[in-house]
């Protein structure tokens, strides 16, 4: 897929369009250009040239939808006005439309590019690090399989959680969790055993407990709210006798994690 540079020459509405004569939001994207204006289903006003560096920003900031950038405004522009608006080319139609794919892909799927042919696999078991990428295995008459971790082609038995057997292939994440310190939680009944870093539960993504008290922490990137202890969200663990800081409601400290949570958004 071919990239799409910030747009250069000013694009201009013609007479079909309903022009107003108010200020451009994105006036920051359209480098001076001074076209007419007409005004986006959040009622504000855009220039072509201006929306279509917008958009092109938030493409490359990995989004999947078009956000007006008023702060306070929240509505989110279809992509069929988006094209209209920003009088898309048929170039830049067919980049928005597919970078628009990759990136929801991305946020909704684990997923990566196969290390043989590039395209796009979307890994169904995440407790496997071998992969069989299909148009591979056509394309070479065999089946083909790469490692989801090191991103080449696979070596070992499988299947695997940790490592495949190509020199140099490791989980650097799994490595902290398995080499942390524990710590010992003094309001529990000094529960001990318990990892001072785990992956949340709900993404994925690690976080260091160095606090005594609560057992309860909030992660940074997805919001949730989960038990260092037992790794179950705060509502299931303390759900059952109604305490953020009394034992867990299964009495377990959860085990080190050997895999990590693989965020599937909503």
């Amino acid at each position: 897929m071919s990239s799409i540079s910030k747009t250069k020459e000013e694009k201009c509405y013609n007479s079909t369009f309903n022009l107003v004569d108010r200020e451009d939001v994105l006036d920051f994207y359209c480098d001076g250009f001074a076209s007419g204006k007409a005004l986006m289903s959040c009622g504000h006003a855009v220039t072509p040239s201006s929306l279509t560096n917008w958009c092109l920003w938030l493409l490359e900031e990995g989004e999947s939808n078009f956000v007006c950038a008023l702060p306070g405004c929240d509505i989110i522009w279809p992509y069929e006005e988006v094209c209209k608006m920003a009088l898309l080319t048929p170039e830049e139609k067919e980049y928005f439309g597919q970078t628009m794919a990759l990136n929801a892909m991305k946020h909704h799927f684990d997923y990566k590019l196969c290390p043989g042919c590039s395209s796009s696999v979307v890994r169904k078991d995440v407790s496997n690090l071998s992969v069989c990428c299909s148009w591979c295995s056509k394309e070479k008459d065999r089946t083909y399989e790469f490692c989801w971790q090191c991103l080449k082609e696979w070596k070992g038995p499988r299947p695997r959680s940790d490592r495949c057997d190509n020199v140099g292939c490791s989980n650097e994440t799994l490595q902290i969790l398995k080499n942390c310190e524990d710590i010992i939680f003094e309001s529990v009944n000094n529960v001990s055993g318990c990892p001072c870093i785990r992956a949340c539960p709900t993404c994925g993504v690690l976080v260091e407990h160095n606090k005594k008290e609560c057992k309860n922490i909030v992660c940074p990137t997805c919001k949730k709210e989960f038990c260092f202890v037992c790794l179950k969200l705060t509502s299931e663990c303390a759900g059952k006798r109604g305490m953020h800081f009394g034992p867990c409601a299964d009495g377990m400290v959860a085990p080190r994690q050997t895999s990590i949570p693989t965020w599937q958004k909503q």
